[in-house]
């Protein structure tokens, strides 16, 4: 059987549709006046250029991760838009997307907050073309999130020709592999530094090699592949050559460690300040190991000054807590990261960062408890519920940890382009005003 008769005897295709300049188009969805307009999303603190859109990666002068304050005068020249990062706007809006994929297919595998990869073996390769683009349309209508769709029988593929389908104008955000001559053209149009999860060194091997196109790439002996670049890259050798060996991921594993390190909005000498803040980063990092039903057997607390200062004097250090029973309450979390941090903190110094890691995580029915262990009333499970549903009801941190206290904006990190989180906070709802 030839590889084109492939494409038609065989049903399965998976969809990649990835969001075009996820964080700016965020942005650009509650702000019409912004259409066509450059538009840059900031780090963390404000610190530098993370993320932007086609029109703001157009001016070429314009560096990304380059520290906000060498190039303010540059992108107000340039009359670019600059936010702050505004993480809860972003997360929800890939919610969005995401239930939107749900519409056209059962099976989809939330790769990252803004690519998902769809399988497709349900419809008709007749439909696909329609189909993209009605996926595409639905999804803009949904949510106002312009995306790409690359279509083929693997994953590899699929992500070669989502890259395709926005790098060529004409394509117009969509390009399906539905054949042996477009998967050879899509191959020969890309580099081997395209294709996903060949990383720089393998690149540079590859191209020393005049393995310079995915196709070149796709074309060696696979023997070679094996030899040089294991069983990994030969996977994705195979991918390339129409051989699905990447499965849809549809329920992510648990991760094994959760954490937490963010700097402070400004340098802190005062230790309540920096236990304010530990507080609050246990208490976030102790929702998501509840969410993913897990419990905590370790904790590891880090303190830190700002490691580029040439003024300041330097310290760092981190301690590592055994738990004697693991634990997802956030009471006793808090608690033991607390100990930990008043060992590590030395006066004399102006702290830069705070960090929390959860570790030797297991599942929270898989909890073994310990015979002399008594725990604390607050840290009863009844407790715990009755904190998260108050917060999911009225909003995060509605309920929260007397250690937490109310003096954010002395240690929050500077968000001060942030938008409005428009879709989850009640006074944040984008208004519309008229006049009669």
């Amino acid at each position: 059987m030839g590889r084109d008769n492939l494409y038609h005897k065989i049903g399965y295709m998976i969809a990649l549709v990835d969001c075009n300049s996820f964080y700016a188009s965020c942005e650009q969805v509650f702000r019409p006046d912004l259409k066509n307009k450059p538009v840059v999303v900031l780090s963390n603190n404000d610190g530098c250029i993370i993320a932007a859109n086609k029109e703001a990666k157009a001016l070429t002068e314009i560096p990304m991760f380059q520290p906000i304050f060498k190039i303010r005068k540059l992108l107000d020249a340039h009359q670019v838009t600059y936010f702050s990062s505004n993480y809860t706007l972003y997360s929800d809006m890939s919610k969005r997307v995401m239930q939107t994929l749900h519409q056209f297919s059962p099976l989809v595998e939330e790769y990252s907050i803004d690519e998902s990869f769809v399988d497709l073996s349900h419809y008709d390769p007749a439909e696909l073309t329609e189909l993209a683009q009605r996926m595409k349309d639905t999804i803009v209508k949904n949510t106002g999130i312009p995306v790409g769709v690359g279509i083929a029988k693997t994953k590899s593929l699929s992500k070669l020709a989502n890259k395709y389908a926005k790098k060529v104008a004409s394509n117009d955000n969509i390009y399906i592999v539905d054949s042996e001559e477009k998967r050879k053209f899509l191959l020969h149009n890309l580099l081997v530094k395209d294709i996903w999860g060949i990383g720089k060194k393998h690149a540079i091997r590859l191209q020393n090699n005049h393995i310079r196109t995915a196709l070149d790439f796709a074309n060696m002996p696979v023997a070679w592949v094996r030899k040089e670049m294991t069983v990994i890259g030969e996977r994705l050798w195979r991918e390339l050559n129409n051989m699905s060996c990447l499965e849809l991921v549809l329920q992510p594993n648990a991760k094994k460690g959760i954490g937490t390190a963010k700097s402070f909005g400004y340098k802190l000498t005062d230790y309540t300040l920096i236990e304010e803040a530990c507080s609050y980063y246990v208490a976030e990092v102790a929702d998501l190991l509840r969410q993913q039903q897990s419990a905590a057997a370790q904790i590891e607390v880090s303190l830190q000054t700002n490691q580029h200062s040439a003024v300041d004097k330097q310290y760092r250090n981190k301690i590592v807590i055994t738990l004697d029973t693991p634990t997802d309450s956030t009471a006793k979390l808090t608690k033991e990261a607390l100990k930990g941090l008043r060992q590590i903190f030395r006066q004399g110094y102006r702290y830069k960062k705070v960090g929390i890691n959860l570790t030797q995580l297991v599942q929270k029915n898989e909890v073994q408890t310990n015979l002399f262990h008594t725990p604390h009333k607050s840290d009863s499970e009844a407790i715990t519920n009755v904190m998260d549903n108050l917060n999911n009801r009225y909003g995060k941190n509605k309920i929260k940890l007397a250690t937490v206290g109310n003096r954010d904006k002395e240690w929050a990190l500077i968000k001060e382009h942030r938008s409005p989180r428009y879709t989850t906070q009640w006074n944040e709802l984008l208004t519309i005003g008229s006049t009669l």
